[in-house]
């Protein structure tokens, strides 16, 4: 039986999705097609990943041959950081609805708390930002509540969001989000947000289950722990008879998170999917508990430009932040 997680007001999402960030021109596509044949549901894109036509591609030919029915799929995209103006909003879901040929989205998240300057897609100077206290979350998530009101998207979250930012956002929402997407493995486990999710109905997407091993070099940092090498993880994996993908993405679930794993390879496709049939015991829950460490392989210092109103402090409301590398192609 697949696992789904249940989002307030009752609505159900696959609880394994398709991620595709970082997947290519000319690769995207075919993963989205071998995906579903071989039985995922959910996918998730957004705008600034590029490659949305051809996934909306795609999803036409796999609707047009009659592989699967648009009701039976939950499609979530990402509003980019220099549509964060109100009047702005609404124009970028509708872009990203004619790139992937859809006429609503099942959810639609603000992709980071950061605003840019219109039109710049990664800030070269302080100058191609905006701090929010010029353009406040509170203005952009008005422009979400419009595209959910015009039935543009049936859902509404956000992504990259503290419980600092869930909170005050709280206050001027008159729709509370459905879900935060935050990255989230055995070394980032961010129990506290989960909690405070929990607690308040919003579901929750982890995403870098894996650790992005696949992400560039500029994304890297030269000591980081590689996730799927973890001691912990490969014994687990050699006990349960899975891979080590397997076992973290089973914890992952086991948590009442969804996953985004990304891949092109129809073999991993597989693997990654079958992960929600692999059940963890409580003494190996309580192991890779033990292995979190508060560390970020998607650190956000691109958004932290000298004299620029960003620092690792304010995006994420929390101190002792691994500071990675300032690096040109945020996901």
């Amino acid at each position: 039986m697949r696992k789904t997680i249940r989002l307030r007001g009752g609505a159900v999402m696959p609880a394994v999705g398709l991620g595709t960030w970082k997947s290519a021109p000319g690769q995207v596509g075919a993963a989205v097609r071998e995906a579903l044949r071989c039985g995922y549901r959910h996918i998730d894109c957004a705008a600034i990943y590029g490659n949305e036509v051809e996934i909306g591609e795609a999803l036409a030919a796999c609707f047009a041959e009659g592989l699967v029915a648009r009701e039976e799929l939950w499609i979530t995209s990402k509003l980019w950081n220099d549509h964060h103006a109100r009047r702005d909003v609404v124009p970028a879901l509708r872009r990203t609805l004619a790139d992937l040929r859809l006429e609503a989205l099942d959810l639609y998240l603000v992709h980071w708390p950061v605003a840019l300057r219109k039109g710049v897609l990664v800030p070269e100077s302080p100058e191609d930002m905006i701090g929010l206290e010029t353009l406040p979350i509170a203005e952009t998530w008005a422009g979400m509540e419009e595209a959910l009101d015009l039935g543009l998207s049936r859902h509404i979250g956000v992504s990259n969001f503290s419980a600092t930012k869930l909170a005050e956002l709280s206050v001027s929402a008159h729709v509370l989000p459905a879900l935060d997407q935050v990255e989230l493995h055995p070394y980032l486990q961010q129990p506290e947000l989960l909690r405070f999710c929990s607690e308040r109905g919003i579901a929750v997407t982890g995403y870098s289950p894996l650790g992005s091993p696949d992400r560039p070099a500029s994304l890297k940092s030269a000591d980081e722990p590689p996730l799927l090498e973890a001691p912990e993880i490969e014994e687990i994996a050699r006990q349960s008879g899975a891979t080590a993908a397997q076992v973290l993405l089973a914890w992952g679930l086991a948590r009442g998170t969804a996953v985004i794993p990304k891949s092109v390879h129809p073999e991993h496709l597989q693997q990654n999917l079958a992960a929600a049939d692999l059940a963890l015991s409580p003494a190996d829950m309580q192991r890779i508990a033990a292995l979190d460490r508060g560390y970020r392989y998607v650190t956000g210092s691109f958004w932290v430009l000298e004299g620029g109103p960003y620092t690792l402090a304010n995006l994420w409301d929390s101190a002792g932040e691994n500071e990675g590398q300032t690096v040109r192609s945020p996901p």
